[in-house]
Formats: C-alpha cells, sequence, structure tokens
C-alpha cells in the first residue's frame, strides 16, 4: 500500500517510520531529516523496511497519488483537508472539519463532553473580560484559563494566582498574546492529580486503544515555566492499568464518540485524551483530534502491530485489529532551540547526530530542521528534535536517550534533564521490594 503522511514534523516522522515497516511512505511536505541521505542511514533509521522506503514531496496532497492518507497536524484537519480528500473517493484516517471542532474550539469540546456526560472540569466559555472574571471568582483554586481557538499547545495558562488568572483573561480576549485564538476563552477549576494521554483510534463507530503515555508539557524542570508543545514523554505509565483504560474508554471515549453519532458526525481518526487522575477517578482534561507530539514518538515504537492496516481499517469503518504492544518501554527528550517557547531561534547548526542515531534502541525524531547550504542540518522551530529510545525498563529507555542527547549539541540547545525520572525511580523502588 502506498500511504500519503501529511505533515512535517516529529509527529509525522514517527508516523512515517512505522507505517514504512509495511507500506511505501510518502510525506508531504515532511523535513529532511525524514528521508535517508545514504543507505547506512536508511538502515540505521530502521528505513526501507521490507522493501518500502520513504520520500518527500512539495505536492500538496490532493495531487499525491496514494491508497490512504493519514493526516498529522490539528491545523489541515480544522481546515478540512480530510473533506476534500474524501470528496475525491480516498481513504482518509483524519476526521473532517465537524469532528475537528474538538481540538479547534475548546467551548465546543466541552459543551459535547457535558452532553456526553463525560466527567470533566467545571467551566464556562467567555468573550467577555468582566463575564470571565467573575466567573473565576466562583471556583476554587487553582485556575486554568484556556484560549478557545489553536495554540500549538501554548495557550494554556494553570495558576493558584488569581491575579495572574484575570491578566491572563484579558490578555487573551483582547487579542494581545494569541491575537483571534484567544478572543473567546475557557475558563476552568483547575483538578490535582498526575496526567498521561491515551490516544484512541475510531472508525465512526469503534474504537481501538493504544498504550497510553506521559508527557511534560512545561518548558523547565519540576514542570515549572510556561506551556510548552511538550518536552518529553515515556510509555507506559505504570500508574495506568488495563482497568484504568477500560473504565476511561467507557465512561469518557463510547460517550463522545455516540455523542458525535448524534450529531450526525461521522469521525474516523484518533482521539486524543488528555487525563488528570484525580482522587475521585480519570477527568479528562482535553481532547484533540491527531496523535500527540511527543506521545507518538514513544507510543508507536512499542506497537507491534501493522499500523498501516490499523490505520486503513478505521479510515475505512472496518476497525477490527486489536493494537498490540511489546512489553518493553519507550522515553522521547525533546531538544528545543534558544528561546523556545517564546522566541525560538532558528539557524543553528547541528551536531552529533549520526552518532546519535548509532546508539542501541535510539531514534532520533526530526521535528525542525532543515538543511543549510553546505548539506549541514540546522535549526528551523522551536522543538528540533525528539530523542527517542527503547529498552527493557523505563529506566533503560531513559539511559539510552540521555545518552545520545548527550551527542547532540548547538548553539543554545535546552531540554529537561527530568523526563520520566520519577517513573524510573519507583520502577527501581519496585523491584528492590
Amino acid at each position: 500500500m502506498r500511504v500519503c503522511v501529511v505533515g512535517s514534523g516529529g509527529r509525522e516522522h514517527a508516523l512515517a517510520l512505522s507505517l514504512a515497516r509495511t507500506a511505501e511512505v510518502v510525506v508531504a511536505p515532511g523535513n529532511p531529516g525524514m528521508a535517508p541521505r545514504t543507505a547506512a542511514a536508511a538502515e540505521s533509521a530502521h528505513f526501507a523496511l521490507g522493501g518500502s522506503g520513504i520520500t518527500l514531496t512539495d505536492d500538496p496532497p490532493e495531487d499525491v497519488d496514494a491508497e490512504l492518507f493519514v493526516i498529522g497536524p490539528e491545523q489541515p484537519l480544522v481546515d478540512g483537508l480530510a473533506d476534500r480528500l474524501r470528496a475525491e473517493r480516498r481513504l482518509v484516517f483524519g476526521p473532517g472539519a465537524d469532528g475537528a471542532r474538538l481540538e479547534g474550539s475548546k467551548a465546543f469540546m466541552k459543551a459535547v463532553l457535558a452532553e456526553a456526560g463525560v466527567p470533566t472540569a467545571r467551566y464556562g466559555a467567555f468573550d467577555e473580560v468582566k463575564e470571565a472574571q467573575a466567573f473565576l471568582h466562583e471556583l476554587p483554586g487553582p485556575w486554568v484559563v484556556k484560549t478557545d481557538g489553536l495554540a500549538a499547545g501554548k495557550g494554556v495558562l494553570v495558576t493558584d494566582s488569581v491575579a495572574e488568572a484575570e491578566a491572563d483573561i484579558a490578555a487573551k480576549l483582547s487579542g494581545e498574546s494569541f491575537g483571534d485564538a484567544g478572543r473567546r476563552v475557557v475558563v476552568e477549576e483547575g483538578l490535582v492529580g498526575p496526567e498521561c494521554s491515551l490516544l484512541v483510534l475510531c472508525d465512526g463507530t469503534r474504537i481501538a486503544a493504544l498504550a497510553p503515555a506521559q508527557d511534560f508539557k512545561r518548558v523547565g524542570e519540576g514542570d515549572e515555566g510556561p506551556n510548552t508543545g511538550g518536552m518529553g514523554a515515556y510509555s507506559p505509565v505504570p500508574l495506568v492499568e488495563d482497568r484504568l483504560v477500560d473504565r476511561v474508554l467507557d465512561q469518557a471515549v463510547e460517550p463522545l464518540v455516540g455523542a458525535l453519532r448524534r450529531r450526525g458526525i461521522d469521525y474516523r481518526g484518533v482521539l486524543y485524551a488528555g487525563l488528570i487522575l484525580t482522587a475521585e477517578g480519570p477527568r479528562v482534561l482535553e481532547y484533540n483530534v491527531r496523535f500527540g507530539d511527543p506521545e507518538t514518538q514513544v507510543v508507536l515504537p512499542r506497537l507491534t502491530e501493522d499500523l498501516t492496516g490499523l490505520l486503513a481499517e478505521a479510515a475505512a469503518g472496518r476497525l477490527r485489529t486489536e493494537p498490540r504492544f511489546s512489553p518493553d518501554a519507550s522515553a522521547c527528550v525533546v531538544l528545543a532551540s534558544e528561546g523556545y517557547p517564546a522566541a525560538p531561534r532558528t539557524g543553528d547548526r547541528i551536531d552529533g547526530l549520526d552518532e546519535a542515531a548509532t546508539l542501541e534502541g535510539v531514534t532520533v525524531f526530526h521535528a525542525g530542521t532543515a538543511l543549510d547550504a553546505e548539506g549541514c542540518f540546522v535549526t528551523a522551530g522551536g522543538r528540533v528534535l525528539g530523542v527517542s529510545a527503547t529498552g527493557r525498563t523505563i529506566a533503560e529507555a531513559r539511559r539510552r536517550a540521555y545518552g545520545a542527547v548527550e551527542r547532540i549539541g548547538w548553539e543554545g540547545m535546552h531540554f529537561r534533564t527530568d523526563i520520566a525520572a520519577a517513573a524510573a525511580a519507583a520502577e527501581r523502588s519496585e523491584g528492590a521490594a
């Protein structure tokens, strides 16, 4: 099968690599790090498995000859790319614009959750500053303020300061901080507990869960600093057992899919459930309509099932295969440019990629890279690389990932050193006991 992956980031790199195990893959537009430049690079990066390979194209997806289209980022989904491709009788994994409103509008998403009876935080959606700030004072702290529209994972404030929340509401609704995406806000009560992510495949009726993951949104150590698109992740999550996944599917995913069907929405794609595990049980923080980034970079390396077949079944409305996963663990550390997330610098030459890629269990996913005039990789975005590794345990996967990080460098590069640290420590304690 020939598959077209739409997008250019680390998530799309991970999708392309996994799909290339059984399919010929075209990425539109992709980035230079996705296509091996030598046969040796192809072999070390697990490209061209089974005789298939990965190519890049500048053609728009509508012009690509492929049997299955997998749309990575949220913006083209919100803009209706899946609808246009389906109108041409293409097989597409990704919701239409109606279903993509779950991520395109947080107010819409919360309204559907309420309709479906999905456990979530108390909230209100507002266009006016005074009304939003008045509702804020009805809630116990901490407080959460979100842009209604897309903000690349950076439109969320979580704070214990009511003054900071009030100022953020004013900045968002004025358009000062996020433009039109913030001219409506969702104000929520802050929930307390560990967070995790669950990716669920959906064919419009049936669902199938992938392995849970935990990501790290804050830019700084110990979850300090502003929210980012994600600074790392790991899988599996020891706190999330199979029975908890079943509970989430029963209480949060099945009711949501039913509510979408009642609205006439045939949702074929992935549902990304951002969860918080409170003392009262799991609660949905958000639903996204695409594979998570960097969760995809730790979930797919553990997948032993054929991803091409899974996504094709879901796209055709005939999801029958149950995803299966290796018992191994996976960890991913994101390397970011100087100034990220506020004002990332680009154009810095990256050293050590070839050496890092040769380490056991390591895959370096390119998210924001380009080639300079001399054919060397340089930074071209805020989150530049996702350095992922697998291992028999979380501790081993983490050690391998950070071992690869030590080989890579550029001026101003920064990353968190505590990705999966608590999980690895708990794993060691449990083993000692």
